[in-house]
């Protein structure tokens, strides 16, 4: 199983809104003990064991739009077509749609909107791959949605930042151990 987590390489991204993927393969690594460092495919990855299950955690490193080169590769290392390889894996992003803190678990759908899902969707050329969104959207209207998703999370968010990847780990637990339609039924909903 592959979870990637879509973000932008580089310590002036580390604490940007489009980053909640990394931050999330980063809390997965510190509590799997893995370290997801070995570079394969433009991408940083590590193995882990999550509720029971063998796992691969992967950042790719080519930047969120092209963040479909870096999956593609991988998959097709590890599965004999890219339809059973997208079966095989969980994708983290945010989600500009969906209310700051609220979290979305889909079994497959399309990019919404979002560049680095559409550079997945394109080079696997599949929708059907789980996904967990991750909400980032003010509560007020934007001027400027790129300026948005790169600037870094207030002081206040930040403590909240926590509890969403606190929630947000718990809701890829129960994908694991009980399967994307239950978990879907116990984390779609508000906060």
């Amino acid at each position: 199983m592959l979870i990637v987590g879509l973000g932008n390489p580089g310590a002036e991204y580390e604490w940007t809104r489009h980053n909640l993927g990394f931050m999330l393969i980063d809390r997965l690594a510190r509590e799997t003990g893995a370290l997801v460092k070995r570079k394969e495919c433009r991408a940083l990855i590590g193995r882990a064991e999550l509720e029971g299950r063998a796992l691969e955690l992967v950042k790719p490193q080519t930047y969120m739009n092209l963040s479909g080169e870096s999956v593609a590769c991988i998959v097709d290392k590890r599965h004999d077509s890219r339809a059973r390889g997208a079966q095989d894996l969980i994708v983290i992003s945010d989600d500009l749609a969906l209310p700051f803190g609220t979290i979305r678990l889909r079994p497959r759908g399309s990019a919404g909107g979002h560049n680095g899902l559409k550079s997945i969707i394109g080079a696997l050329r599949t929708e059907e791959f789980a996904r967990l969104r991750i909400g980032i959207q003010p509560p007020h209207p934007l001027s400027d949605t790129k300026r948005f998703v790169l600037e870094e999370f207030s002081r206040a968010e930040r403590t909240e930042v926590e509890k969403i990847l606190e929630r947000s780990t718990d809701a890829l637990r129960a994908v694991l151990r009980d399967g994307i339609d239950k978990a879907m039924a116990l984390y779609n909903s508000d906060k």
